[in-house]
């Protein structure tokens, strides 16, 4: 019987390919607060900052290539009806050969402009000095969600769980809302809900099932499962 599984992803899927999380000591969220590089008002104080941190993030994603994690998931769309909703901004999931993702705190891949809301493809460096393509404005700005604006797809997600068979949570801590409270909602609808994390998370208790471990070692072995 085909499955119609909700997946969400975070930070802790990637990790295993490269890319760090806000808890790394050393990486580059150590060295930033916050508020300085991920918050509209830190853009609007230094955009020049904010530049240079992504720029940096973008170049260390187009270095970073998929973990078997990344490529069970992608391998369970050709046996299950899947929605990937990831938190992270890479393009791993789609590396990986993934093609239904929704990239809910957006993408590093993607430019948007501040004053008219246009989006185009990102290049691997962007200025303060970069020409928003419509409207000609120098308002560009990586095409994140950052901390105080609504995460995209919201609609989407909601009717996918309404239909979801199973939810499943990946790598995430389970402290960034709404993300976080995905779970309680596959409850409350009556979804089966698992959880994959290399420690139990906030809401762990939440879920029908918790599976401890590496994403690349725990990931293949729920799709075996599921297979």
């Amino acid at each position: 019987m085909t499955e119609h599984i909700v997946i969400l992803t975070g930070a802790g899927i990637s990790a295993e390919s490269g890319l760090g999380t806000f808890r790394d000591e050393g990486g580059l969220w150590a060295q930033h607060k916050i508020e300085d590089v991920a918050t509209p008002e830190g853009f609007a104080r230094d955009p020049e900052l904010v530049q240079r941190f992504y720029n940096m993030r973008r170049a260390e994603a187009a270095k970073a290539v998929p973990n078997a994690a990344h490529r069970a998931l992608a391998a369970l769309e050709a046996v299950h009806d899947v929605l990937i909703v990831t938190q992270n901004v890479d393009g791993l999931h789609e590396a990986a050969g993934s093609k239904n993702v929704l990239h809910m705190h957006g993408s590093l891949a993607r430019a948007m402009c501040a004053t008219c809301q246009a989006r185009w493809d990102a290049p691997l460096v962007m200025t303060v000095s970069d020409a928003c393509p419509s409207c000609g404005e120098k308002a560009t700005r990586p095409d994140i969600v950052w901390f105080g604006e609504i995460p995209y797809g919201m609609e989407r997600i909601d009717a996918a769980l309404n239909q979801a068979t199973l939810f499943a949570s990946i790598g995430t801590s389970g402290n960034v809302y709404p993300a976080a409270g995905f779970v309680a909602e596959a409850r409350r609808l009556g979804v089966p809900t698992v959880e994959l994390n290399l420690e139990p998370s906030a809401g762990y208790s939440m879920f029908d099932e918790v599976r401890i471990g590496p994403a690349s070692k725990t990931v293949p072995e729920w799709v075996a499962d599921l297979s």
